[in-house]
């Protein structure tokens, strides 16, 4: 029997039989080799291009390739769990759905309100940066901005996203197609590189492997610094082992987008089976591709040459780029620039994707508004896209975007620890639901997942934490006075208007 008032559960009948209701049908297309593409399309972004570099110098030196590979274990750990998850529970909302049959509305809400702040900021983010690719492939710095009287917007992040909105309406299967084929040409641009770059490496580039830790000036203090320095006091995060930890949750970043492949399950032909091919599949894929990247780019120059403030860099961050240039290769900045704006293309595609799949679960079950939940006549949350489109497009468009790695990051993990804890409670819980996949060594890998997936969110700067509770704080807000008295399961139950704590 579920639970009253805020911790009232979904039960995972109710939530496939849901996926049923006339008018907010979700249309059945995808395959384990659409997901997988999904996967590939999201994950295989900018990152490879500029984020490896830049962490490269400035935290881990030659040993960035194992942070990638440390990364990649607490996500695949991770991922385990929502390929059960997701074959057990086929509907769209991916943690949010598993939070509301494991722990209850509210704790869905809380993570369904994360997920909004993870995919919306990363798609603005990403947006932007695509925006900057095309500058670059135009030649004129700034070249995308332009003025409407006194105010500026950026045309190039209006157009990538339009675009896609476009794409989305039409339908998954066409955004699979689109994804399909835009993935492919930056995964060669990707190989390319590493083959190139292979002849220039230098085995004395590689030592030592974790530079020695540094004790610099400008080490961050107060906010600045990680949770972990901030109530520890433990050195700063400039090499040593320390910074190679600090590297492994700064290019988690980098994974971003395998929870994505799981709000897709309602869309997938067979999801039990599906599921669990897509998500392991991309993940085992994308890892190879950053080690052979990391491996590359360390090996053709030395680490110290890609941190800020070197004479090869200056004053901006380090490339992949950054390396080829050093060795005179010149064509290399087209081909990346090329290959980067291919990758962004489809990581803003997925990333909205799946924006549009979590709000369209939140509004079928009523905890945002209802009219939401159409479909249109090709099964696709056309409203839905519509306002998602409109919003990241005003955030890339019109408002001034930094670097927000981080505050995707704690997002992206918070929503990850949830999903571990919650399969452990599935499996006790109902033992009786039909599996496609179940995790192996239950339940020493969920618990090593959680474990793993805290120590990255430790290593998260103060403000990233500040920013993330005054978030939530805002979302429970808005849960209590929208979200409680519209829920569609509490109505069903007779609950009260007011909630009972």
């Amino acid at each position: 029997m579920p639970g009253a008032g805020i911790w009232r559960t979904k039960s995972v009948e109710q939530s496939i039989a849901d996926t049923d209701e006339p008018g907010t049908r979700l249309r059945r297309d995808l395959t384990a080799w659409d997901l997988t593409v999904f996967g590939v399309a999201v994950v295989v972004g900018a990152g490879i291009f500029t984020l490896t570099a830049r962490t490269a110098g400035n935290l881990a030196g030659p040993s960035i390739s194992l942070a990638f590979v440390l990364a990649a274990a607490a996500c695949g750990l991770a991922a385990l769990c929502y390929a059960e998850f997701a074959s057990a529970v086929p509907v769209a909302g991916s943690a949010y759905t598993f939070s509301y049959a494991t722990f209850g509305e509210f704790v869905a809400w809380i993570i369904g309100w994360d997920l909004i702040l993870e995919f919306a900021l990363a798609s603005a983010v990403v947006a932007k940066g695509w925006s900057l690719y095309l500058g670059n492939v135009l030649g004129a710095a700034g070249s995308t901005t332009a003025h409407l009287g006194p105010i500026a917007f950026d045309w190039g992040a209006l157009v990538i996203i339009g675009v896609i909105t476009l794409v989305l309406a039409v339908g998954t299967k066409v955004s699979s197609r689109v994804s399909a084929v835009i993935t492919a040409v930056k995964i060669v641009v990707v190989l390319l590189v590493i083959v190139v770059g292979a002849f220039y490496v230098k085995k004395e580039n590689y030592s030592p492997y974790v530079p020695p830790a540094e004790d610099t000036a400008d080490t961050a203090s107060g906010v600045h610094q990680t949770l972990f320095s901030f109530f520890t006091g433990a050195d700063g995060s400039t090499y040593g082992w320390y910074g190679l930890l600090a590297a492994a949750s700064m290019v988690f970043f980098a994974f971003i987008g395998i929870d994505v492949v799981a709000t897709t399950a309602e869309e997938t032909k067979n999801p039990q089976k599906a599921l669990p091919r897509g998500i392991l599949g991309s993940l085992a894929i994308v890892t190879v591709l950053y080690v052979g990247v990391t491996l590359v780019l360390t090996g053709m120059v030395k680490y110290t040459d890609l941190r800020t403030g070197s004479p090869l860099v200056g004053d901006s961050s380090a490339t992949l780029a950054t390396a080829f240039e050093a060795h005179g290769i010149t064509w290399a900045q087209w081909v990346i620039n090329f290959g980067g704006l291919a990758g962004l293309t489809t990581v803003v595609m997925v990333m909205m994707l799946g924006q549009t799949r979590v709000l369209f679960a939140m509004s079928r079950d009523g905890l945002m508004p209802r009219g939401l939940a159409r479909t249109g006549k090709k099964g696709t949350p056309v409203r839905i896209t519509l306002v998602v489109g409109g919003v990241v497009a005003l955030l890339a468009g019109f408002f001034p975007m930094g670097t927000l790695e981080e505050m995707v990051n704690i997002g992206t993990l918070f929503a990850f620890v949830l999903v571990c804890v919650g399969v452990m409670v599935l499996r006790r819980t109902r033992p009786d639901l039909p599996r496609g996949f179940r995790v192996p060594l239950m339940p020493v890998v969920p618990i090593v997942a959680v474990l793993a997936c805290l120590w990255l969110m430790l290593n998260l700067s103060v403000e990233t934490w500040i920013r993330f509770v005054v978030w939530m704080a805002l979302g429970v807000a808005v849960y209590f006075a929208y979200g409680y008295r519209k829920s569609v399961l509490g109505r069903r139950l007779g609950a009260p208007v007011e909630p009972a704590l």
